[in-house]
C-alpha cells in the first residue's frame, strides 16, 4: 500500500464514528490505568532498575502487571526462568481474549492482528465485548477497537512515563503503591460480571494469599494456575450443559 493510501486509511479510521465512541468508552477508565501507570513506573526505579532500562520495558512490554512483579525479581537477581515465567502466568489471560477476539478479527491480515494484539488490553477486551456481543465479524469493530486501545496506551504510556521520570523523588510515605494496588482492584471488579469470571478471581485471591510465605512471589504463580484450572473447569461444564440442551 502506497503511503497516500496508508495516510488516506488512517483517516478514514480516525473520523469513523466507531472510533471516537471506543475512545470516549475508555476515558472513563482512563484514570484508573494512569495511576496504575504512574505506580508501575515509580516502582519499576525504585527496585533498582536503571531508568532507562524502565524507559525500554515500559515501551515494548506493555504490561503493567507482568512489568511490576517482575521489576524486583530482575533487580534481586532472581533466576531468568522465574522472570520469565512469572511474566508469561501473567499475561495468560490474554491466550484466552486472543480466543475471544478470533470470530471478530480472524479475517484480518496477519499485519494487522499482531499490531492489534500489543496494544489489547484487559478492559480493551470488556468494552469490546459489551459492544459487540454477538460474534460476528462488522465494519465498526477495528475502528471501535484503535479507539479505546489508543487512549488505553496513552494514558499508561504518558503517566508511567512520569513516574519513571520522578523516580527516587516520590516518598514512600506517599502511599502509591497503595493508591495503584486500590486502582487496579476496581478495575478488576468491573470485568467481574459473572460466574465464569468473578469465581476464579476469588479462588485466585485466595490462593495467592495462601501461599504468600513462598520465595520470588511464586504464590502468583500459584494464584494464575488455581484461576486458570477453575476457568477451564467452569468453560467445560457449559460446554456439556450446551451439548446436552441441543
Amino acid at each position: 500500500m502506497s503511503s497516500p493510501s496508508r495516510r488516506d486509511a488512517l483517516r478514514a479510521l480516525i473520523r469513523h464514528p466507531e472510533f471516537g465512541r471506543g475512545a470516549r468508552d475508555m476515558v472513563g477508565v482512563a484514570l484508573g490505568i494512569g495511576a496504575w501507570g504512574l505506580v508501575t513506573g515509580v516502582a519499576m526505579v525504585k527496585s533498582g532498575m536503571d531508568p532507562w532500562l524502565a524507559v525500554l520495558m515500559s515501551l515494548t512490554v506493555f504490561a503493567g502487571t507482568a512489568q511490576l512483579a517482575t521489576a524486583p525479581l530482575i533487580a534481586s537477581g532472581a533466576p531468568i526462568w522465574v522472570v520469565w515465567a512469572t511474566a508469561a502466568c501473567l499475561n495468560l489471560r490474554f491466550a484466552i481474549f486472543s480466543t475471544l477476539w478470533r470470530p471478530y478479527l480472524a479475517l484480518l491480515p496477519r499485519r494487522r492482528r499482531a499490531a492489534m494484539a500489543f496494544f489489547a488490553a484487559d478492559l480493551n477486551y470488556l468494552l469490546f465485548m459489551r459492544r459487540f456481543p454477538e460474534p460476528r465479524p462488522s465494519p465498526e469493530q477495528v475502528p471501535y477497537f484503535w479507539g479505546g486501545v489508543l487512549v488505553n496506551a496513552g494514558a499508561w504510556h504518558v503517566l508511567s512515563l512520569v513516574g519513571i521520570a520522578l523516580g527516587h523523588r516520590v516518598p514512600a510515605e506517599w502511599g502509591l503503591g497503595f493508591a495503584g494496588t486500590v486502582a487496579l482492584i476496581a478495575m478488576t471488579c468491573s470485568m467481574l460480571s459473572e460466574r465464569a469470571t468473578w469465581l476464579p478471581a476469588l479462588v485466585a485471591g485466595g490462593a495467592a494469599v495462601a501461599a504468600y510465605a513462598l520465595p520470588l512471589k511464586l504464590n502468583m504463580l500459584v494464584a494464575i494456575a488455581a484461576a486458570v484450572v477453575v476457568g477451564t473447569v467452569i468453560d467445560h461444564s457449559r460446554a456439556l450443559q450446551g451439548r446436552a440442551a441441543r
